[in-house]
């Protein structure tokens, strides 16, 4: 846990995690993408979760996995998903898939969420669309 420089409070990292999936999730939706589906998990151990299923205009579907780091120290955000992380997303992603009756296009994001998003440190947001794909391999 780390305290809020603010109110001198402890926040707790899911309270950190699910303010970032708030401002990605804002930052999708002002973009014109719908939610389908927040923090989807697979049954059992060993799985994957999706933290945001959205959906294009033109009906992609597109899995989004939501990184936030304080700083761009040990490679920033983006460095934290590996491919390891990428496979359990995959799965998770064919999984939720099985239970639609068809399979539309699909896409794998990420967005990326820089700083704190106090005055000291702004959050500044970068969407990467195609990130990666079901090989795997970012």
């Amino acid at each position: 846990m780390w305290e809020s420089r603010k109110e001198g409070r402890q926040v707790t990292t899911k309270q950190r995690g699910d303010a970032a999936e708030d401002a990605a999730l804002a930052h999708l939706q002002r973009q014109g993408l719908r939610l389908v589906h927040r923090n989807f998990r697979t049954p059992g151990r060993g799985g994957g979760e999706i933290d945001l299923i959205m959906r294009e205009p033109d009906g992609t579907m597109v899995f989004v996995e939501v990184r936030q780091r304080a700083g761009a120290s040990r490679g920033g955000a983006g460095a934290s998903i590996t491919g390891i992380k990428q496979r359990r997303i995959v799965f998770a992603a064919r999984h939720f898939l099985l239970r639609l009756g068809s399979e539309p296009p699909c896409r794998f994001d990420v967005v990326l969420l820089q700083g704190t998003g106090e005055p000291v440190a702004p959050l500044q947001v970068e969407w990467l669309r195609g990130a990666f794909d079901a090989s795997g391999t970012f």
